[in-house]
């Protein structure tokens, strides 16, 4: 007898589709397995903007991870609810956010919080309000190391220090840089590319202990480049897709074990060609900004073949002597799963032997209570 897949619900009858499905003891292997692959667990800072959920965020906090990052204040506000000890909002606060960072402080007092910043402007506006409301903001520069996403060139970095430094509202922690740009498979590229910027980060690190005898902290990373950082740096590391994983990162990243813990369930919901079937899985249920092929790919169904997506419709080509029926059920693993996981209010959460339960997907919301 065949092994069950473990995706396989037991009882569909009253899962929804489109819908989100966790599967809990696949996420705690895959923290676990983080856990084992770095020298100190106190140098992981997991991102939550994959999973998005409370309770995921607990598990690790079971685990014994003790900080983390963030890129809204929504998913900050959820790290404080859960009793995270150091949360990271990677963005630098601007306008109304401004405000906003300040109240997280004010409301969660038993979470450290620090952001980012790169511009002076902002971070005396940041320090000024900080001071107003007795507070000093913990700061990490951020330092553009080839993403040219956010952050400043290396070359900038000691100037915007001394500047900083100045600053009374504000605390400088360290420096971070996030280097997305490198995602290549061969891990050999990856590793070359992703060793510049340790020397950048290192020789960064040594100019500010010079000059200021202060040994910045750096975080560093995402998932990608975890596997280098993890070993060859004292960097705090930021993996967030490890928690779900995805195909995407599956099919690059093969030093990397995690299990694929996030499906998308679907339904056939009409049979409009020979050839064709149509299910529920449109842009509002799964992200859509990979290409067409590059979407999800359906765990029970692999030779299905995707052909156009509408906001609630993904039309397959199953081939003339398909036997689908409508209502048939596909369990879809998804490409990029973290965009798809900001299309749910809630995921269904199996384990084990245990009930199902449902999770929240709390963060996906620009704003809890603040």
């Amino acid at each position: 007898m065949l092994a069950k897949q473990w995706y396989l619900l037991n009882d569909l009858t009253s899962v929804e589709s489109p819908g989100l499905v966790f599967y809990v003891d696949r996420i705690k292997a895959n923290i676990e397995l983080l856990i084992s692959m770095i020298d100190d667990q106190s140098r992981l800072r997991p991102h939550v903007k994959t999973h998005k959920s409370a309770e995921v965020s607990k598990l690790m906090i079971d685990a014994g991870i003790t900080k983390f990052k963030c890129a809204t204040i929504a998913e900050a506000e959820m790290l404080g609810v859960c009793g995270a000890a150091d949360v990271l909002l990677a963005y630098q606060p601007v306008g109304p956010n401004v405000a906003r960072f300040i109240a997280l402080q004010k409301a969660y007092l038993h979470t450290q919080f620090s952001c980012l910043v790169d511009d002076e402007k902002a971070a005396i506006t940041l320090g000024s309000i900080s001071e107003t409301n007795g507070l000093k903001a913990e700061v990490f520069i951020d330092v553009n190391v080839g993403m040219d996403r956010t952050g400043i060139l290396p070359g900038k970095v000691l100037d915007l220090y001394t500047k900083l430094n100045q600053i009374k509202g504000l605390s400088i922690k360290g420096l971070h840089a996030y280097d997305g740009h490198i995602h290549e498979s061969d891990f050999a590229v990856r590793t070359e590319k992703a060793k510049s910027i340790i020397n950048i980060l290192n020789g960064l690190s040594t100019e500010i202990y010079t000059q200021f005898n202060h040994q910045p902290i750096i975080v560093a990373g995402g998932t990608p480049t975890f596997t280098i950082y993890n070993t060859q740096t004292t960097f705090d590391c930021s993996p967030g897709t490890f928690a779900l994983w995805d195909k995407g990162y599956q099919d690059a990243f093969e030093e990397q074990p995690f299990n694929t813990a996030a499906v998308v369930v679907s339904r056939i919901v009409s049979l409009p060609e020979p050839n064709l079937i149509c299910c529920d899985l449109g842009h509002k249920a799964l992200a859509a900004e990979k290409p067409l092929d590059k979407r999800v790919v359906f765990l029970n169904a692999p030779e299905l073949i995707a052909l156009s997506q509408s906001e609630e419709h993904l039309v397959l080509d199953a081939g003339e002597n398909h036997q689908y029926q409508i209502g048939d059920v596909l369990y879809g693993l998804p490409y990029h799963i973290c965009p798809t996981v900001a299309l749910y209010e809630n995921a269904l959460a199996v384990s084990g032997n245990n009930p199902n339960q449902t999770w929240s997907i709390t963060s996906r919301k620009r704003k809890i209570t603040i």
